[in-house]
């Protein structure tokens, strides 16, 4: 048997009738720039998320470099976030000339530990982002407060958390600003490279508006000097289709992780943990494995394609290591970084497909 770590074409299959009418209206149409269905997507999103506004711009990563440019993030300032997670986090951050500053984890749910933030804070920190890795909501509650008490900007990495709650709030409603990735293997994916920034600020989701599209406030006056990340029209098109199927899928998903987690029951491995109120949405099914390599080997050999997310640290990518980062240790992060492992998890993985990764797992574990 051979089990892709995600399947996008199962998952165009159910929907093809749908995202094929979607795509012709605006081939047919031909507003491939700003048409009518960017709008559409915004509205609706801004919706299921709980907020005033949703701004579509061109990638996850576009999102977090418009969100830091709108809080005025400049040369000289400090951001504080997690070195576990994509590159993509602390890009835009060194973009706009300030620093990334990372800070360990809480172990349980791989996102920032509130614990280590406020001590990480100087006269030169401008904001905090806290990411919602693989899936689960970050602890906002304390965060939050720590950013007010310091007068900072709180900015909520939700590239993998479309539709995860905490506490009763979607994640994408907490932060001043948020910023989602519509990556085709994303929870809510589209067809190419596509984003969004919400919020319920007027005044920063009108700059962030504004910034995406040059900096325009009519067709040839420009306030300010902006970028082109504006969210195509095909995109938004596809999204429609798919926002209207993002709950159901969330749940067969969380169908998926927990046939996992009881499958995997007293097996020498940690499973994903679920924080007390909180809806885990499951982008990525990871566990832990003091055997990672070796397991990832052994299921890649049974035609499983296991993956890792992420086996190296930003603190210890290269990027980071020529500015200056080597003299900084993360146990949590970096033992975390030698121990996941990312599972198959997309809404149309079948319960044979998981019994046979079980099975491959258990066969692992028996032979150690």
């Amino acid at each position: 048997m051979s089990i892709p770590l995600v399947d996008l074409k199962a998952q165009y299959q159910t929907i093809r009738p749908e995202i094929e009418a979607a795509i012709q209206r605006v081939l047919e149409n031909t507003n491939f720039i700003m048409g009518g269905e960017v709008t559409q997507f915004e509205q609706a999103f801004a919706h299921y998320v709980g907020v005033k506004e949703v701004v579509g711009v061109a990638s996850g990563t576009a999102a977090l470099q418009l969100a830091l440019a709108a809080c005025q993030v400049k040369p000289g300032d400090e951001v504080i976030t997690t070195a576990h997670t994509f590159i993509a986090t602390a890009e835009p951050i060194s973009y706009l000339g300030a620093k990334p500053v990372f800070v360990d984890i809480d172990p349980r749910t791989y996102n920032l530990d509130a614990n280590h933030v406020e001590a990480a804070i100087t006269p030169q920190t401008r904001a905090i982002i806290a990411v919602h890795l693989y899936g689960q909501p970050a602890d906002m509650e304390p965060l939050l407060d720590i950013a007010k008490r310091h007068q900072l900007y709180m900015i909520e990495d939700a590239a993998q958390a479309h539709g995860a709650r905490y506490h009763g709030q979607t994640c994408g409603s907490m932060g001043h600003l948020a910023c989602f990735s519509f990556f085709p293997g994303k929870n809510l994916g589209a067809y190419g490279d596509a984003g969004a920034v919400s919020g319920n600020d007027p005044e920063l989701m009108s700059r962030v508006r504004r910034l995406r599209n040059h900096g325009r406030i009519s067709k040839y006056e420009h306030e300010e000097v902006g970028y082109g990340e504006r969210l195509d029209t095909l995109q938004a098109a596809v999204l429609n289709v798919k926002l209207k199927c993002l709950e159901a899928w969330t749940e067969a998903r969380r169908s998926r992780a927990r046939l996992y987690n009881e499958l995997l029951a007293g097996l020498d491995l940690v499973t994903p943990w679920e924080a007390p109120d909180v809806r885990h949405v499951y982008h990525l099914y990871v566990l832990r494995s003091s055997q990672r390599d070796a397991l990832l080997t052994h299921l890649k050999a049974k035609g499983v394609e296991a993956g890792i997310h992420y086996p190296v640290p930003l603190h210890r990518q290269p990027a980071y290591l020529k500015l200056g980062y080597s003299d900084i240790t993360l146990p949590k992060t970096e033992q975390a970084a030698r121990e996941v492992l990312s599972l198959p998890m997309y809404p149309e993985l079948t319960a044979e497909q998981i019994n046979y990764i079980v099975e491959q797992i258990k066969e692992f574990d028996h032979g150690r």
